[in-house]
Formats: C-alpha cells, sequence, structure tokens
C-alpha cells in the first residue's frame, strides 16, 4: 500500500489490492458493471512502465522498502519493450505492411508491465462462480506478452467454437503472445483478439457420478488452488496513432468491420470499465 494504484481507470500504475478489479469484456453500461462488480476478480496487481510516459507516470514504493525492486523493474521492462518491437516486425511482414512496418506506429514504447498475484483459494468457489480469478476477456491492446508459472489455469476460447475453452498450460521456458482488441481491429479480424480467462487448472476439473441419475460433479470440493503468478507485459500503439484496416486486409468483398480510432481513445474506453469510480 505504499504504492496505491490511483482511484479510477486512468493512471494505470502502482498496487490494487484484492478485490478492486474487475474485468469486463465489452461491457460499458453502468449497472450492468455494477452487477458484475458483485464479484470481483481475486486477484491482486502491481502495474508499471515506460519511464519516459509522461501521461502514465510510475508509482513506486520506497527504495529502502525493496532494494533493488525499482531498477530490476526497468530493466525487465527494457527487455520486454525490446521483445514486443521484434514481434512487431514479425508480425509487419506476415501482414505485408510496407516498410518501416508496425514498429514506428509503438516509437514511444507506452507498455505496461503487470506483476500479478492470484492468492490461494477454494476450488469450490471457482467451480460455483462464487468468486473468479480472472473473467473471460480480451485484451485491448495491440499484443500481449505473458509470462505464466507453472501453477495453471490459463484458458483460450476456440475462436471456431465460442463459449468453449481450451487450457494454455505452461510450457517451460517460453513467452505467450496474445492477440489485442487494437491488432484485430488492424487486421480487420484476420488476427482475432484471443479471449482468454482465469479459473481451475485442468488437474482440478475430474468428475465423479453423482448418483443414481447417472450424473457428474466436478470432484473439487475442500480443495485449495495455489497461489498463481503471472506476468502480462501489454503493448499499445502510440497516443495518437490512428487503428484503421491495413491495405490488403480489406476489400469489397471483405469491408472494414470498424471505424478507426486512436489508439488511446480506445483503451481510455475499456480501462474505464475495470475500476469502481
Amino acid at each position: 500500500m505504499l504504492a496505491p494504484h490511483p482511484p479510477g481507470g486512468s493512471h494505470h500504475r502502482g498496487y490494487s489490492a484484492p478485490g478492486l478489479e474487475k474485468v469486463s469484456q465489452h461491457e460499458y453500461d453502468a449497472n450492468e458493471l455494477a452487477k458484475l462488480r458483485d464479484t470481483p476478480d481475486y486477484k491482486e496487481s502491481f502495474e508499471s512502465g515506460n519511464v519516459n510516459d509522461e501521461a502514465q507516470p510510475n508509482i513506486w514504493l520506497p527504495d529502502d522498502k525493496l532494494p533493488g525492486f525499482k531498477s530490476f523493474m526497468q530493466e525487465y521492462f527494457t527487455a520486454s519493450a525490446d521483445l514486443i518491437h521484434r514481434i512487431l516486425d514479425a508480425l509487419s511482414i506476415a501482414l505485408d505492411v510496407p516498410e518501416p512496418g508496425l514498429s514506428p506506429t509503438h516509437s514511444k514504447s507506452l507498455f505496461q508491465l503487470r506483476l500479478l498475484h492470484y492468492p490461494a483459494i477454494d476450488a469450490e468457489q471457482l467451480s460455483q462462480n462464487k468468486r473468479s480469478r480472472i473473467n473471460a476477456h480480451s485484451d485491448f491492446d495491440t499484443l500481449t506478452l505473458l509470462f505464466q508459472d507453472t501453477v495453471g489455469g490459463l484458458e483460450v476460447e476456440d475462436p471456431h467454437h465460442p463459449g468453449v475453452f481450451r487450457a494454455a498450460e505452461p510450457v517451460d521456458g517460453t513467452v505467450l503472445v496474445n492477440v489485442g482488441d487494437l491488432m484485430a481491429r488492424w487486421s480487420n479480424d484476420r488476427w482475432r483478439s484471443t479471449v482468454h480467462r482465469v479459473g481451475l487448472p485442468p488437474d482440478h476439473r475430474r468428475l465423479k457420478d453423482r448418483g443414481d441419475d447417472g450424473g457428474k460433479v466436478r470432484d473439487d470440493g475442500g480443495k485449495v488452488l495455489p497461489d498463481r503468478y503471472s506476468i502480462p507485459v501489454f503493448a499499445t500503439a502510440n497516443m495518437d496513432a490512428v487503428i484503421d484496416a491495413l491495405p490488403g486486409c480489406w476489400s469489397e468483398e471483405n469491408p472494414k468491420k470498424y471505424e478507426p480510432v486512436t489508439a488511446w481513445g480506445y483503451v481510455q474506453m475499456r480501462m474505464a470499465t475495470l475500476y469502481a469510480s
């Protein structure tokens, strides 16, 4: 609490305690958002970003409280930003974007580095939707790097079968890359943004016979899921970058699906739904 997240979603830096945030998927109605916040996400987080981002200055706890933390986080951010720009170069080739590609639209590296901790929780609370670690959602950036531990629980929605989620099991030594909403808009849904959630890991989903009717129920009563840690790094284009379908991603037969938006305008619209006022 020595570096608290400011109220609201306009300044996304610092520490957020469990229950402060509630992720939703394209829900903007105030009444509906209030209902969703009845079961807030059970997680805590710490956000930081580019030291040169004047619109989103970092919020650090005093150095003597956790020596080396600030300097390490800044180094980690720089390494992640370098990787993001390399991936953007590769995606530009795949989308046939003319030189210099998409990387210059992210020249200010206005990225967000998030440390996430999901505290231990009764499996039954998750299976009965009494609590959630994080609900199904897509990221609203260009792309996301995700570093995760081995606890599991991350699931990705099958783009060909809406509502069907498949485990994205941790692979040692790898970085998972998600396509975000802005990249989906840029590519005119050639690449869809990845809808994902964090719930029960696969090994907590064993079923057992319920009784005479032959039905099945989850065998998770009394089990406690261990703490889970992950580190997403969200890549956003420069604030004034206009996100419009790229040439080659639309035609008369495949018209543009989205109106042009600025990166900042879209991100702030989605950010405002995360935090209660």
